[in-house]
């Protein structure tokens, strides 16, 4: 574990708290899953702090997949009130969602930091695509998939998601929207999913992450009690916030905005890895 000044932490202190209030704001104001804001934030964080390449995406893939799992709680609790989780997709994808996570934690554990932000980057740009130019009418099918097509496609959702540190949102809503699903029971349904992905998968992290050299100040594996301390916070206070904004601000551009965010954040990301 690395050693850091007072006024090394409190510049770290001061990025993760900054960290909670952007995802936060993000969540609420577009509907997307905090991770996909708080994996790259926190990558660029630990780049400027000179955090060793090998451990830097790992430990903010970690500390994001125990954020959704204090957020996804939350969100649960709210989208049930409503109506709006599906138990009987959960129990036909829950399993398999989970069998992902840890195919996709046990992968993560064993390949070195520049093949995460390789992966993050590639899933990022196509979600960007799809949130900038994508319209959600657009469908594959009438009906859900069965079979080992359900099986494989749930699969993948887990297992991206654990190697990418976000929830359910970001993968699971548009990939059952294609199908035709109902937008808002996959919206709640997807807090649910989150909260099957974070639970294995951050346990994965800390396991896999024991003992690795390298690692930032109150690190439990790849796991920063530092970071989730101060990220979940901020990120909870201000994601009612940015909901509320969502109502009186245009939010096809904000989401267009929020793509180009995510466009720019692979590139460079990609960059890093060629140069």
């Amino acid at each position: 574990m690395m050693d850091y000044s007072w006024i090394e932490l409190l510049l770290l202190a001061a990025g993760l708290l900054t960290t909670g209030a952007v995802s936060g704001i993000a969540a609420g104001l577009l509907g997307v899953g905090g991770g996909i804001v708080i994996v790259p934030v926190l990558y660029h964080l630990f780049t400027t702090m000179g955090l060793d390449p090998d451990v830097r995406m790992h430990v903010a893939v970690g500390t994001s997949l125990a954020t959704i799992i204090a957020t996804s709680t939350s969100s649960i609790r709210a989208h049930w009130r409503r109506g709006a989780v599906d138990t009987v997709l959960l129990r036909q994808w829950g399993g398999w969602i989970m069998l992902g996570v840890v195919a996709g934690t046990a992968i993560a554990g064993s390949v070195r930091g520049p093949v995460l932000s390789a992966v993050f980057a590639t899933v990022a740009l196509i979600v960007s695509i799809h949130m900038g130019l994508g319209s959600p009418r657009r469908v594959l099918s009438q009906t859900m998939p069965t079979g080992a097509a359900r099986a494989g496609l749930a699969s993948l959702i887990g297992a991206v998601s654990a190697m990418m540190g976000i929830g359910g949102g970001t993968l699971s809503v548009p990939i059952l929207t294609l199908f035709n699903y109902p937008i808002h029971r996959a919206v709640g349904s997807a807090a649910a999913i989150g909260f099957i992905i974070g639970v294995p998968g951050a346990i994965g992290f800390v396991i896999t992450g024991w003992g690795e050299p390298g690692l930032p100040p109150f690190s439990l594996g790849y796991l920063n009690l530092l970071g989730l301390a101060l990220i979940l916070p901020t990120s909870m206070l201000l994601a009612p916030v940015g909901a509320k904004w969502a109502h009186s601000l245009n939010t096809t551009k904000l989401r267009r905005v929020f793509a180009v965010f995510l466009a720019v954040t692979a590139l460079r990301m990609f960059y890093a890895l060629v140069a």
